[in-house]
């Protein structure tokens, strides 16, 4: 039925008495989220649940504290937890491509960082004292003098012989050599040579293959002790070193004893050291090759004993954190990072570096589900590291190089981190409809509300929520009206009399600026005034183009009546959401029916310019005109229905009671009050049905009406179940209630028949007939005639048709 909305069913009010305080300096901040019983339970789940795969993913709209949320109970949650261990990177002396990953007590990796550090830097001084002293000096001495007087043995007893034999040794390029020699002592010559006998020449070869042989096994001979005085300074050397690092090695093994890979790498770092002593001894400078030209001095390079503390958890209470802003590939997985020397870049383990993962690994890591899926090869990464159990550094770019190049493949490190999601709803859907390896991944769903109810509770919380925001932001303190008409703010936002909107960062803004517009005052406390006046400077910041639209209006470039009767023309309303603002305006729509057989026209569908779901109403306009006057006869007809000066696309289907009017209308020659205006949708029994926007649509007729004065006769008609939605703004309530402009509620089709024409709709008679003088009994009866014209004209065309045939074959 057609009822006219009271002014207190228009804006739900709240009453400044429900709270009992003056001011919000008088309660306590709000330590907790209000109205997301069912997210905080899904988290309180997720983050309990142990098992593989139960990570999580919140959804919701912006703006409705998830991601705040999540920070706070992960805070609160993680204070509780172990510290994780820490990871160290150190050289692989078996593999130096893969360096070794070590897993130490949380606070300790800096400490067995300083430890090698001095460890290597001890040895610096003490590895030369030892190359230094009289003992060593002493032994290395013996050892020579040793090789040298076996060595003298050797060729002083070879020197007789081949003396007595009339030989000589020379020395040569090519080593020591048999020469024989006159008696006079001098070497024989080649010319000498061939002047003798060739008996005493034979002699002399002989004598030299057998001299020779022996030569060369003393030439081995010293060759085998000159190898064994090697092995014998070697073993000086290194039992020498032994002295300096033996027991240093053995305190740290012994400090470290609960570590077997730590036990076993100080034991690769004690036989390294050994095997490269030469590196600790100093280092004589090189003569350059150039005298002008000095070279840098060479020092030997000690990198491969540092310890790479790639996570310190020293200084961290309870189980890591992270909430990684930009998660690009390198930011969460790690890198390897590298230095140019000498034109080439080079690396090596102590330049990897930790990512956000490495850090939140025994811990918690909180992503943006769009930046993650924006940032090449995360995604996939990221469910390969969960799906593994393992953490890998690897350089993703190097598969598309056209020369690969030899790089680090530092050993995974185990993958122990609860990821969390933070996304809409529209990626969560698409995520899990689309990738089955995401559902047996994030198997939780926190699902954030937009809106919660409106009771005494919810509005004690709301003020505590505005309390807290006045305690973090140093903002003024609220008195008591002022919170009120925030919650009724609230209710606007979330579209309904008895919801608040949890999209509190709309709410957190409106009462920054309010507190600027009450220090702008000087007033010590947030007045009601002041939440005013920042709602109305938020919209005369964002309306520029619904201003313009009323300009066009005013001017008649867009062409809209607000008083008069006209047939088959009525005042659709629609909404615009430009993002940061939405509003409601008026939209002219026209109807033209005359015989044919063509049925509805929807103008925009024709030309592209329609929606699915608008096409979807116009279809269903068809339907009801059918069962409502065709039971006797066919409809035959030829309607147009259109959007005037629409020159953008229309979807929905809230302008169905407005299209089914104003074609009943064009059909019945009856005309429409063009002083009201319509939103509805419908179904095929012609019952209305709600609609969104239903606040901004109001307000945009009233405010046309406005530019050609109310004279009270203007107003809106509303689906009735929309009634718990309107929460209308304060100049629209105070027209209603001096009778300058109305809102009415509709149920059915036929409940704004009479008010939109004067008159009666007419119900359906046993014979099948509408009474006369009714609305329905014009329709009805403008149909009929519609249908015999088309009749008659079918008629003709077929007599025509048939005369041609006729002449045709004559």
């Amino acid at each position: 039925m057609l009822k006219k909305v009271s002014t207190d069913e228009l804006y739900f009010r709240c009453e400044p008495s429900d709270f009992p305080f003056k001011t919000t300096d008088e309660i306590q901040p709000l330590e907790e989220t209000i109205g997301q019983a069912r997210a905080l339970r899904a988290l309180d789940f997720g983050l309990g649940i142990e098992s593989h795969g139960f990570n999580i993913y919140i959804l919701g709209e912006s703006g409705t504290g998830k991601m705040t949320t999540i920070k706070t109970i992960l805070e609160e949650k993680s204070g509780k937890e172990p510290v994780p261990n820490d990871w160290c990177y150190v050289y692989n002396f078996k593999n130096p491509d893969v360096p070794q990953a070590l897993s130490l007590p949380p606070g300790t990796g800096l400490t067995f960082h300083k430890d090698m550090d001095g460890l290597i830097k001890v040895l610096q001084q003490e590895i030369p004292k030892i190359f230094e002293s009289k003992e060593y000096e002493r032994q290395r001495t013996k050892i020579f003098e040793d090789f040298q007087e076996k060595q003298k043995k050797l060729f002083s007893g070879l020197e007789k012989e081949v003396k007595e034999k009339d030989f000589a040794l020379k020395k040569s390029v090519s080593g020591l050599a048999l020469v024989p020699v006159k008696k006079t002592g001098e070497v024989l010559n080649e010319e000498e040579y061939a002047k003798l006998d060739t008996e005493v020449r034979k002699k002399i070869d002989e004598i030299g293959r057998q001299l020779q042989d022996k030569l060369d096994d003393a030439v081995r001979m010293v060759r085998v002790e000159e190898k064994k005085v090697k092995e014998k300074i070697e073993q000086l050397e290194r039992q020498a070193a032994l002295s300096s690092v033996g027991h240093l090695i053995d305190e740290l093994k012994q400090k470290y004893e609960d570590n077997t890979e730590i036990i076993a790498y100080l034991d690769d770092v004690r036989e390294d050291i050994l095997a490269h002593v030469e590196d600790f001894k100093p280092q004589e400078e090189q003569p350059s090759a150039l005298p002008f030209f000095k070279p840098a001095k060479t020092e030997p390079s000690f990198v491969r004993y540092y310890v790479n503390v790639f996570v310190n958890n020293r200084d961290r209470k309870g189980a890591p954190v992270v909430i990684e802003s930009n998660p690009t590939y390198y930011n969460l997985f790690g890198r390897i990072e590298h230095k140019l020397q000498y034109g080439v870049a080079v690396t090596d383990f102590s330049m990897i570096k930790a990512g956000a993962l490495h850090m939140a690994n025994g811990g918690y890591l909180v992503l943006d589900a769009l930046n993650v899926l924006k940032n090449i090869f995360v995604y996939d990464a990221l469910k390969r590291s969960i799906k593994d159990k393992e953490l890998k550094i690897e350089d993703v770019w190097e598969q598309y190089r056209l020369v690969s190049s030899v790089t680090l493949r530092p050993q995974a490190v185990p993958f122990n981190v609860k990821v969390v999601l933070v996304g809409n709803p529209y990626l969560y859907y698409l995520l899990y409809n689309l990738d089955e390896e995401y559902r047996e991944l994030f198997k939780i769903k926190a699902d954030f509300e937009n809106r919660m109810d409106r009771d005494r509770e919810s509005l004690l919380k709301y003020a505590g929520f505005i309390r807290t925001k006045c305690t973090e932001k140093g903002l003024q303190p609220f008195e008591r009206d002022a919170v009120a008409k925030i919650a009724e703010y609230g209710s606007r936002l979330a579209e309904h009399q008895k919801k608040l909107s949890a999209k509190f960062s709309e709410i957190a803004d409106v009462l920054r600026e309010a507190d600027h517009w009450a220090k702008t005052d000087g007033a010590k406390v947030v007045k009601v005034e002041h939440v005013e006046k920042a709602l109305e400077e938020k919209v005369y910041r964002c309306n520029k183009v619904e201003k313009k639209i009323h300009e066009a209006i005013r001017e008649k470039t867009i062409l809209l009546d607000t008083k008069g009767a006209v047939a088959g023309q009525i005042n659709g309303l629609a909404v615009i959401d430009l993002g940061d603002y939405r509003f409601g305006i008026p939209s002219r729509i026209t109807s033209r029916a005359y015989a044919g057989k063509a049925g509805i026209v929807n103008i925009e569908r024709e030309t592209k310019l329609s929606g699915k779901i608008h096409e979807k109403a116009v279809l269903i306009l068809s339907a009801y005109l059918g069962e409502k006057y065709a039971r006797k006869q066919p409809l035959s007809l030829t309607a147009s229905l259109t959007f005037e000066q629409l020159y953008g696309g229309i979807e929905g289907d809230s302008a169905t009671c407005a299209e089914i009017y104003v074609l009943l209308s064009s059909i019945a020659g009856v005309p429409l009050k063009q002083s009201l205006a319509i939103t509805g949708s419908m179904n095929q029994h012609g019952e209305v049905q709600p609609i969104g926007g239903v606040n901004e649509k109001i307000e945009g007729f009233f405010d046309v009406c406005k530019l050609d004065s109310l004279d009270g006769a203007q107003g809106v008609i509303i689906p009735g179940p929309n009634m718990k939605n309107l929460m209308l703004k304060k100049e629209v309530v105070e027209a209603v209630r001096s009778r300058k402009f109305t809102v009415y509620s509709i149920d059915t089709i036929e409940d704004g028949i009479e008010i939109f024409t004067g008159m009666k709709p007419g119900e359906l008679q046993p014979d099948g007939n509408y009474p006369e003088g009714t609305f329905n009994h014009l329709v009805a009866k403008k149909l009929a005639e519609l249908s015999r014209a088309g009749k008659k004209k079918k008629e003709e065309e077929e007599e025509e048709e048939e005369k041609k045939n006729k002449e045709n074959e004559e």
